[in-house]
């Protein structure tokens, strides 16, 4: 998994890339949508793309100055964290389930 920043030239806004790699669960995986504090955590997130290895990929634009909570949600059903995030914290959903943070 990674996150890569690029910062734009002339504006307050970054690119964010997400890169979820191959999720080594015992289902195939048909979809990877990216859900969190910036769409107000519609399941209806935004779609990845599926690439050739097996890994999930997307570019969002957002705002500078600002911190965004993150899950990928696989085949409608399957919550992941991408514990190589900014930071983590506690989401309140029991079993100590954890949100990511990208510090923007």
């Amino acid at each position: 998994m990674s996150i890569k920043k690029q910062f734009l030239k002339g504006k307050p806004e970054c690119k964010i890339t997400f890169r979820l790699d191959k999720p080594a669960i015992e289902v195939p995986v048909e979809s990877v949508k990216i859900v969190g504090s910036f769409n107000n955590w519609s399941v209806d997130g935004e779609e990845m793309d599926g690439l050739k290895s097996g890994d999930f990929t997307k570019a969002l634009t957002f705002a500078t100055e600002q911190q965004i909570q993150f899950r990928y949600l696989i085949n409608n059903s399957i919550w992941w964290t991408d514990f190589e995030a900014d930071g983590l914290i506690e989401n309140g959903m029991g079993d100590e389930q954890f949100n990511a943070l990208v510090q923007i």
